[in-house]
């Protein structure tokens, strides 16, 4: 099995270097590896965490930096698979060296390791990568896979899975994100689990502390009620405008997943209540609509919001949620969101909701938005569960043996 799988991952990275012709983020992947694993700085002993890309990032992030508080000196080597994580975080400074993870080959993997010496590694949430975990066991090396998520569905947990099943019982300990998950293993006889939760919800405590006021945002929001779109897709704006042109006491900040000139330029020529962040605005009376469009600012937003659609939904899978919900906002998002613990927790809680349609999601927002009574209600519980689910990072690095 395991020589299909690597043929796999051969044939994998052949397409990605064929894709590269005509495709952005494959050249970006195919050009971050070009110099090979000896132009990467060498560390001494470092301790390695690998992330598939930023979401990942976010949540071995605390781990790192709780790490690096209590032993300054002690070097970290940062790893990314996609050029999204590695392309914004690549000179996170936090980490020594942030380098690209080469295909999952036996030799690649064998000289990565014995180049870097890694003294323990963390992978993170769904990085199981089957010839990097082998030559890690074959080293002695610790080896712990954290936020982990498990379903019912995944190849560990079918007949013909076996051999998969023999890379989990490599992991020195893997740390779930539910009970759900662990409850999976052990009805496969990996019992080296604790549940710890997700570290996310200690990163968005920690971001929460330390975020920072934005003058123009602080402006276009004094004296009115605000409604924050999150990470939008064209589907989230269409309801998000709709739903402000009926609840006229309301003022939308509308921070796209993706900042594309294009695309702004068609919603400020359409709207004559919009504006945007980057002109540094004198905010008129008529003004409804902020567009933030520069990242690093959707803390502040939701800072000083009182509600939060989080886009995605209607898409592929919904962004973060846990950013709004630290603040205490009610959080409403669409129906994609079944991959999603912490949106589930929230729902389960009453911090959030779902919407099946888009038109659902207008006329139940419209409601709502009037209803000061039941968001500052939704927003107590949102906030009530991302405390209560706090404390991961220390339950992982007070049981992990570094």
């Amino acid at each position: 099995m395991r020589h299909l799988y690597t043929l796999g991952i051969l044939f994998y990275g052949l397409g990605i270097r064929i894709a590269a012709n005509f495709n952005k983020k494959a050249k970006q992947w195919v050009a971050g590896r070009k110099g090979g694993i000896k132009s990467q700085t060498k560390l001494q002993n470092p301790i390695w965490f690998h992330c598939a890309s930023l979401g990942e990032f976010e949540q071995g992030r605390p781990l790192i930096e709780e790490i690096k508080r209590k032993n300054p000196n002690q070097p970290i080597l940062l790893s990314f698979f996609s050029p999204s994580g590695y392309t914004i975080r690549k000179d996170y400074a936090q980490a020594d060296s942030v380098v690209y993870l080469p295909l999952d080959t036996p030799k690649n993997m064998a000289r990565f390791i014995d180049y870097h010496k890694p003294k323990a590694a963390y992978f993170v949430k769904y990085e199981i990568w089957h010839n990097c975990f082998e030559q890690l066991f074959c080293r002695k090396i610790p080896l712990y896979l954290v936020s982990a998520i498990f379903r019912e569905n995944q190849v560990y947990f079918k007949p013909f899975g076996g051999w998969f099943r023999s890379t989990l019982r490599k992991i020195t300990h893997i740390y779930t994100q539910d009970e759900n998950s662990q409850e999976l293993l052990d009805q496969i006889g990996v019992s080296n689990t604790t549940c710890a939760g997700d570290t996310r919800f200690d990163r968005v405590l920690s971001l929460a502390e330390s975020a920072k006021n934005d003058a123009v945002l602080t402006r276009f929001c004094a004296g009115g009620n605000v409604l924050v779109g999150g990470s939008t897709w064209a589907e989230d704006e269409r309801i998000l405008e709709q739903v402000l042109d009926e609840t006229p006491d309301w003022k939308l900040l509308l921070a796209p997943h993706e900042i594309n000139e294009a695309k702004i330029s068609k919603i400020l020529a359409r709207r004559s209540d919009c504006i945007k962040w980057s002109d540094s605005p004198e905010v008129l009376p008529h003004h409804r609509i902020l567009i933030i469009d520069t990242i690093g600012l959707l803390g502040a937003a939701y800072k000083l919001g009182h509600a939060a659609f989080i886009g995605g939904g209607f898409g592929k899978g919904i962004h973060n949620t846990l950013e709004a919900a630290v603040y205490g906002l009610p959080v409403f998002f669409g129906p994609n969101y079944e991959k999603f613990n912490e949106a589930k927790e929230l729902i389960a809680k009453g911090g959030g909701m779902a919407f099946e349609t888009e038109t659902d999601a207008v006329a139940t927002l419209k409601r709502l938005l009037v209803d000061t009574v039941k968001l500052t209600e939704m927003g107590q519980n949102a906030k009530e569960m991302v405390l209560k689910n706090a404390g991961a990072t220390s339950t992982i690095l007070n049981n992990s043996d570094i």
